[in-house]
């Protein structure tokens, strides 16, 4: 995949395939093209070049979140149930338990810390059991506990064959991931592979 901003070549041949059971991370630099190969991925965004295949359901949980300040937490997950066609909200119910999000149900998002909104963001983004979740700085604002419970719950979903793509400017937590790879210069380089 190729995408430039005017003159501006931010992805210059992005070749990437997620396997399922396979939890994968993509680290790069600031304004080195991570959110928009995110977006490319998630069909926000369509490439200038290149083409693009997925199978199955996909989530994807943008960096920023995107809720109304005005709707509770509830009113989110009931929109977005609607809007995808669940029958109840049970897989969001597990997600939000993981997450500690449950006693937040009443709140309006407008009140909430930006943690509290990124456990929504994510909730979202998990709530119809994708198949692929493409993650882009997932755990920004979490306190420790919230941290490990995420990677706890992104373990889980490995396990259960999903394929989960975290995206981040660190690498702090390489030893967590099956692949690693290194965005730069529009091309993404192999990083660390760790031994499942």
């Amino acid at each position: 995949m190729r995408h430039a901003y005017g003159r501006r070549e931010v992805l210059r041949g992005v070749d990437l395939v997620l396997r399922p059971g396979v939890l994968a991370g993509i680290v790069g630099e600031n304004g080195a093209g991570k959110s928009t190969l995110l977006k490319i991925l998630s069909g926000e965004l369509r490439p200038q070049r290149g083409t693009l295949r997925h199978g199955g359901r996909f989530g994807y949980c943008p960096q920023d979140a995107v809720v109304n300040d005005a709707l509770t937490v509830r009113q989110h997950l009931e929109f977005f149930r609607v809007a995808r066609g669940l029958p109840d909200l049970r897989h969001a119910g597990e997600v939000m338990d993981v997450l500690r999000l449950t006693e937040y149900a009443d709140e309006r998002a407008g009140l909430l810390s930006g943690g509290t909104r990124q456990k929504l963001n994510l909730t979202l983004a998990l709530m119809h059991d994708p198949q692929v979740l493409l993650l882009d700085e997932p755990y920004q604002g979490f306190d420790w506990d919230t941290y490990q419970r995420f990677w706890d719950l992104a373990a889980r979903l490995r396990d259960a064959g999903r394929s989960v793509l975290v995206v981040s400017h660190l690498a702090y937590d390489a030893d967590r991931l099956d692949e690693l790879w290194r965005l730069q210069d529009g091309v993404l380089h192999p990083g660390t592979a760790v031994p499942t």
